[in-house]
């Protein structure tokens, strides 16, 4: 149902409308990049079930991309993602300018550590800190008590939560499971760049990541053979380039190489060029979790 939706368009605006809420009202903050799908939207409604009001951000953040070209490239949707805000509830949407956020003499960064340093960033040096400095600017800014952020990005959601605990921010961060499409592949704003061929030579990603679920769920515990299940899989798919294949630990990400406990907890997660694009995407093995290999779409 299509509700009433504040656009605010600057920092100050946001600040008079928070300040405009009696303080009992809970906020629950959505921080995006436009492009929406069925995944962001999932995110809203959680909020919606745990806030009083939600309020989702747009913005393409410079910070975390490697190139201009690739901020660029970044797909952009505005007036539709502001009809499907508004229909999932959305009380306000938040879209600050580059300028805005990062006004001349901008200088500070944030820096979460280990956590940021294997996975995405070995392949995307920088990728983190840009994470990092933005939503920690965003939750300054909204000041919501709660964060919403889906596991496709597993490992930023392992660093926004490290984060608010290190620096004692007042607010808890909430994962959302990953949205998938019918056929398994992780709904992504990246995916409307793929051609239709493309589209179809992305679901060697899912087919790793069940390679992997098939191969604990049969006992295997050796890192390494579950590595190898997965880089086959891609193998499989000549329109596919693997970046990395990974068993991590779930808690510090660290890459394992010792047989897992029989009721270990581990970080199962991939990173794939396909044409221009490159898709990324985990589970975690060892949970009590609905079944992985199950589309939710």
């Amino acid at each position: 149902m299509s509700v009433s939706m504040q656009e605010l368009t600057s920092v100050a605006l946001v600040r008079a409308w928070r300040r405009g809420l009696a303080p009992e009202v809970t906020v629950g903050l959505v921080p995006t990049m436009g492009a929406l799908h069925a995944g962001h939207l999932a995110l809203v409604a959680r909020a919606r079930q745990e806030c009083d009001l939600v309020v989702a951000s747009i913005f393409v953040n410079p910070l975390q991309f490697s190139s201009a070209a690739d901020v660029g490239r970044y797909p952009r949707t505005l007036e539709r993602d502001l009809t499907l805000l508004r229909e999932a509830g959305c009380a306000a949407v938040f879209l600050p300018t580059a300028d805005d956020l990062y006004p001349d003499g901008f200088a500070t960064s944030i820096d979460v550590g280990p956590l940021t340093e294997p996975l995405e960033g070995s392949s995307r040096p920088g990728h983190f800190r840009g994470v990092a400095t933005v939503v920690t600017k965003l939750f300054s800014i909204v000041q919501s008590q709660r964060a919403y952020f889906g596991q496709k990005d597993a490992q930023q959601l392992r660093v926004v939560t490290h984060l608010v605990a290190d620096l004692n921010l007042p607010l808890t961060i909430v994962g959302v499971p990953t949205v998938r499409d019918a056929d398994g592949v992780a709904l992504s704003s990246r995916n409307a760049l793929l051609t239709p061929t493309e589209r179809t030579a992305a679901r060697c990603v899912i087919a790793a990541l069940r390679a992997a679920a098939a191969a604990w769920a049969a006992s295997e515990r050796d890192p390494q053979h579950l590595r190898d299940a997965m880089q086959r899989a891609v193998a499989q798919e000549p329109l596919a380039t693997l970046d990395y294949a990974s068993i991590a630990d779930a808690n510090t990400l660290s890459e394992q190489h010792a047989l897992l406990a029989a009721d270990a907890r581990a970080l199962a997660s991939i990173a794939v060029q396909i044409g221009s694009v490159r898709l990324i995407d985990n589970l975690v093995l060892g949970t009590n979790d609905a079944d992985p290999l199950q589309a939710t779409l």
